[in-house]
C-alpha cells in the first residue's frame, strides 16, 4: 500500500492588481512558505487576513498547497 510523506505546505495569495488597457484582470501572487501541515482552516483564514492587510490590492484567492513524496 502506498502512502504520501508530507514534504511542505505553502499559502499562496492572489491579488487583484487592476486592469490592463484591454480591460483584462491583472493578477499578482505572493507565496508564503513554512506552513504547518496541521494548520486548521480557521488558522489559515486568520493568517490570510493578516497577510492580505499588508497589501494595497484586494485579495481574490487564497490557497494552501501541500507537496509530498509518494512511497510504496
Amino acid at each position: 500500500m502506498a502512502n504520501v510523506d508530507f514534504k511542505e505546505a505553502v499559502v499562496r495569495l492572489t491579488y487583484d492588481a487592476g486592469l490592463t488597457q484591454d480591460g483584462k484582470l491583472i493578477k499578482k501572487a505572493k507565496t508564503y512558505r513554512n506552513v504547518k501541515q496541521t494548520a486548521t482552516p480557521e488558522q489559515l483564514s486568520e493568517l490570510t487576513s493578516i497577510l492580505s492587510s499588508f497589501s494595497s490590492f484586494p485579495i481574490i484567492a487564497a490557497e494552501k498547497i501541500e507537496t509530498g513524496n509518494i512511497q510504496n
